[in-house]
């Protein structure tokens, strides 16, 4: 017979704050794939015309407020999904709407600590080179982390997307090499653009081309 009063509470594990933190840095990425996930969904659905024959001919425009160019054979207006061709607003847009993807699954599941050989900046945005590899990783993420993509689409992302994009983007030579290297110090320094080509230096139509 048991010698425990009804009034006993029942026996449970011991939860530490470890546990804790790392139940929050789930929900955390949980939440900020529903958002991402959720944006994407809106605007699929705004670009979607119940009225509009032409939808299923010009396929899905994956963003709006882009820089269109009109195609070469004068058909349908293009666009590009390199986030330095967007405008300034789109552009502004497009930054606040992967900052949670960034924070939460980039660098929450995948970004090691800050150190002399793992570089980081919290300023990222600033740096053209790392916003341009970060969004096209984020639009390669929100594509082979579908259903659709398959049950290989997630390793595919993580083989062809993500461990390039982290390789170049902390090693000491990469965008962040002269920002932060240690978490408690701090530091954002834009590195110096190469200077343009030598205009002198481009063939010349009917002279032989100079060349070392």
């Amino acid at each position: 017979m048991s010698t425990s009063s009804p009034d006993d509470p029942p026996e449970r594990g011991q939860v530490t704050a470890e546990t804790l933190a790392e139940w929050r840095a789930t929900l955390a990425a949980l939440q900020a794939e529903r958002d991402s996930l959720a944006i994407v969904a809106d605007r699929l659905a705004q670009d979607y015309d119940d009225g509009d024959d032409d939808f299923l001919d010009l396929g899905l425009d994956l963003g709006s407020g882009f820089e269109d160019a009109d195609g070469a054979d004068g058909g349908p207006e293009s666009v590009s999904l390199t986030i330095l061709a967007f405008d300034d607003d789109a552009l502004a847009d497009e930054v606040r709407t992967m900052t949670p993807w960034v924070d939460h699954i980039l660098l929450s599941a995948y970004g090691a600590e800050i150190a002399s050989g793992r570089p980081w900046c919290t300023r990222w945005p600033e740096h053209d080179e790392a916003l341009a590899r970060i969004h096209h990783c984020w639009l390669a993420w929100q594509e082979l982390t579908d259903s659709r993509s398959g049950a290989t689409g997630p390793s595919v992302w993580q083989r062809d997307h993500l461990e390039p994009l982290l390789l170049k983007l902390r090693s000491p030579d990469g965008p962040f090499g002269a920002c932060t290297t240690n978490p408690d110090h701090p530091h954002h320094r834009l590195l110096p653009v190469p200077p343009h080509t030598d205009l002198s230096s481009l063939p010349v139509a009917g002279q032989p081309r100079a060349s070392v």
